[in-house]
């Protein structure tokens, strides 16, 4: 069973750790992750994109793959499906179809627009049992098409999105989606504390958790981060792992072509980085 995930970052924020949101593609994808909660025993948020709910054919599609693997694997830690960085029409489409969770992407208007749509977004999602993200300061890179400039976000903008009864928030702080450059200056922790001193117990939101070295991390974790993204090391991984396969030979070995056998060694990095991961955000055995 899909749940908000409200509970389970009100628990982190309390417990000083985070809940991983791991970015789902496909099947394979899914039951890496889903899988690797169970045997962690850590509660698990699945992002979906609006580029990957198109690409999986819907997000009816997702929900509904979503919430039979989890009966069909026997899950019981915390799972919640999130909608990533979605549009206004995103999040009711994906209300519509069965998420547990959205989150509204409105760091790109005029801070008034954001705050009204939220608002709005806020009372829908409620009164369906959803919980909601909403975010202040642009993410910089690009993530499916949303691209960001990396604003370090505004602690009093913060603290009106917040007002308006969001579930948690993410706040730019010099974060980037992808590989973060040689000359990436860090996080910048003096606006992640002033944010956290005005909107109080209210989870916190990492975006962009690929390639952040570990001592900042847990320092963002002690300032009230309570949920860390993490999508473009999960691909990497991937595409390492395939990239073994293919370059040792082994997809002309036997049947190694059944996509089964293909992106298996891909599946199984994916475990890998993710167990990594929720390790370093401290939710093994947090479910």
């Amino acid at each position: 069973m899909l749940v908000p995930a409200t509970q389970m970052l009100q628990k982190a924020v309390e417990g000083r750790y985070a809940v991983g949101q791991f970015n789902i593609n496909n099947l394979e994808w899914t039951r890496s992750i889903l899988a690797t909660a169970q045997d962690c025993n850590s509660p698990v948020i699945l992002g979906v994109s609006e580029g990957a709910g198109k690409y999986m054919t819907g997000f009816k599609t997702v929900a509904a793959m979503v919430s039979a693997m989890v009966e069909e694997m026997g899950i019981t830690v915390p799972v919640a499906l999130h909608l990533d960085h979605g549009s206004y029409e995103g999040c009711y489409q994906c209300i519509k179809a069965g998420f547990s969770s959205i989150m509204f992407d409105g760091s790109h208007l005029p801070i008034e627009e954001n705050i009204a749509k939220t608002k709005e977004l806020v009372q829908v999602s409620h009164a369906m049992g959803l919980s909601i993200e909403a975010e202040v300061g642009s993410i910089g890179g690009e993530e499916d098409g949303v691209v960001g400039a990396g604003e370090i976000a505004d602690p009093a903008e913060c603290k009106k999105i917040a007002d308006l009864g969001v579930d948690f928030l993410a706040a730019g702080i010099g974060n980037i989606h992808g590989k973060y450059p040689e000359n990436w200056a860090g996080l910048n922790f003096e606006a992640l504390a002033k944010t956290k001193a005005l909107v109080g117990p209210l989870p916190l939101v990492l975006h962009g958790g690929t390639g952040i070295p570990e001592d900042m991390i847990k320092t963002a974790i002690s300032l009230g981060v309570a949920k860390i993204n993490v999508n473009t090391e999960c691909q990497l991984y991937f595409q390492a792992a395939t990239r073994k396969y293919i370059e040792a030979g082994k997809d002309l070995q036997g049947k190694g072509f059944d996509p089964r056998k293909l992106l298996a060694p891909g599946a199984e990095a994916i475990k890998k980085i993710v167990r990594e991961k929720m390790k370093l955000f401290g939710s093994i055995d947090k479910a």
